[in-house]
């Protein structure tokens, strides 16, 4: 019986692989044969393995499983971000490229076990029933959370626009617990956040490259254009702690600064695949000036703006070498069986860098100062980056004798007045600073 299936499986296995290749000539040469036939080597071990598992394991194994970690561990090995994403997950991937889903629209975080409102996301259903920042949720529909993951709570309070969930309560002041009931709506994650900085610099933050990015940080420029008026004196884009998301996005964020040359290069296994994307005519913010501030949480797509805009000289890069992940994964939809994402490309800034593994170093250098606690932790644990990642994909343009090395501290103060990075931006928009001085500070202090 066990040979019949393991015959079954290996029929199935080399049923797929054949299914899924291309028509090839009868008169192969002897080397495509000989890789063919030590493909078909390999399947052969994997069925066995397969078998063996199914057969003897202590307890009996899900084939489902058992075949969707197979193919991870595949993914897995070529390098840190390729992998396979199960319906469940090519689901929540969707929901955050696109920046909308179905919810009550609040910001929570876990705490003591239970969903601690950090705070209510203005005209959402959860602002429309009263929710209040500090507010505890002990239960979801009467059914306790102590015991759910934050991420496990997260994806029961999300559902279907106008679908109603009843919310427990615990509130500071409130005697009793008190239950309220709040009907979902389709709620948009902005991306870009901002304020004016005084009465003569526009602040933006960008938090990750969605589909809605670009059209946020046209609105951000617009608004403070009229906010500031004659006063303004130039924008931080602030990219800190950002982890990227869509190539696109960021190529379209790039543009909106540059009125021309190229923004990102990308290259893939075959010269084919070769692409150059490149700026058109129009800045949204009609040359004023730019900094943009980084750190050793910069990754990926905000790499490729603070990349372009440093090579065409369009703005000053300030703060910490970031994170410096500098290849491109597609996403390849299985049907209903998920998706795959696959690293198909690297990319390249307009002057032909590439970032990976190696991080973009700003122009003026600056540290925040970390607390005491945080001290200790970096000490031991250093910092991350790219660099550091099992299995990274090597910089093809890093030499033997250099090392290869990216990332930085990721800490940022949440009091503006503390923020050092944020303060220097400021100084050198206002002219309290400049680049030049910067500059020859830190060739004095690296000759010392």
């Amino acid at each position: 019986m066990r040979k019949s299936e393991y015959a079954l499986w290996a029929l199935l296995v080399v049923a797929v692989i054949a299914a899924g290749t291309t028509m090839v000539s009868l008169a192969r040469s002897p080397s495509a044969s000989a890789a063919n036939s030590e493909i078909y080597k390999q399947l052969d071990l994997f069925g066995e393995v397969l078998e063996r598992v199914r057969a003897d394991y202590v307890e009996e194994p899900k084939d489902a499983k058992l075949i969707e970690s197979a193919i991870n561990g595949m993914l897995t090995a070529l390098d840190p971000h390729s992998a396979y994403l199960n319906p469940k997950h090519f689901r929540d991937m969707q929901v955050q490229t696109r920046g909308e889903f179905g919810g009550l629209g609040i910001e929570v975080t876990m705490e003591n076990g239970v969903v601690k409102v950090v705070s209510p996301i203005e005209d959402t259903p959860a602002a429309r029933a009263g929710l209040m920042s500090g507010d505890l949720i002990t239960h979801l529909d009467k059914e306790q959370i102590l015991g759910l993951t934050l991420q496990e709570a997260v994806e029961k309070m999300r559902g279907p626009v106008n679908s109603p969930i009843m919310l427990t309560i615990v509130r500071e002041g409130v005697e009793d617990p008190f239950e309220v009931k709040v009907v979902r709506d389709m709620i948009h994650i902005n991306p870009v956040k901002y304020n004016a900085e005084g009465d003569d610099v526009g602040y933006i933050r960008i938090t990750t490259f969605n589909e809605q990015t670009t059209e946020n940080l046209v609105k951000a420029v617009n608004d403070l254009e009229k906010q500031l008026g004659s006063n303004l004196k130039g924008y931080i884009i602030d990219l800190r702690n950002n982890p990227g998301a869509l190539l696109d996005q960021a190529i379209s964020v790039s543009d909106s600064f540059l009125d021309q040359g190229s923004i990102v290069l990308t290259r893939g296994r075959n010269l084919e695949e070769t692409q150059r994307s490149n700026a058109r005519k129009g800045d949204i913010t009609d040359g004023q000036k730019i900094v943009v501030l980084i750190n050793g949480g910069s990754a990926s797509a905000s790499e490729i703006v603070a990349g372009a805009l440093q090579d065409h000289k369009r703005a000053t890069v300030i703060g910490t070498r970031s994170f410096g992940k500098g290849s491109v994964q597609t996403i390849i939809p299985l049907g209903s069986s998920g998706a795959l994402r696959l690293t198909t490309a690297r990319y390249y800034t307009p002057s032909g860098r590439s970032i990976q593994a190696k991080g973009i170093d700003p122009e003026i250098l600056v540290e925040e100062e970390l607390p005491e606690e945080l001290k200790k932790k970096q000490d031991v644990l250093g910092t991350r980056g790219e660099a550091n990642l099992r299995g990274h994909l090597k910089n093809e343009a890093t030499e033997e004798a250099e090392e290869e090395k990216s990332g930085s501290s990721s800490y940022v103060p949440e009091d503006k007045e503390k923020d050092t990075q944020l303060n220097y931006a400021l100084d050198i928009l206002r002219g309290i600073k400049s680049v030049d001085d910067a500059a020859l500070k830190q060739k004095a202090e690296a000759a010392n």
